[in-house]
């Protein structure tokens, strides 16, 4: 089995100014296309990223899937 690398980090909510992943910097559509990209494609997408972000408003309009992941985990600890 091969193992994909994802810049995924589950902050999942995409900025409506930009269009990018407020985690990740992807689109929707690079989001969807992922798994079946060639890897040059999924290389030439991470190599966009870091400006992405710099574009993307810092504060999700919503609770992320990190933040409802970790509020998860520490009910069940407690």
């Amino acid at each position: 089995m091969t193992v994909i690398p994802s810049p995924c980090i589950l902050v999942c909510a995409i900025d409506r100014t930009s269009g990018f992943c407020f985690g990740c910097g992807r689109t929707r559509a690079e989001i969807g296309d992922w798994l079946t990209m060639n890897p040059d494609e999924r290389d030439a997408v991470m190599a966009q990223l870091p400006g992405r972000l710099e574009t993307v408003e810092r504060r999700p309009r919503r609770v992320t899937r990190r933040q409802r992941l970790a509020n998860a985990q520490k009910v069940s600890a407690d």
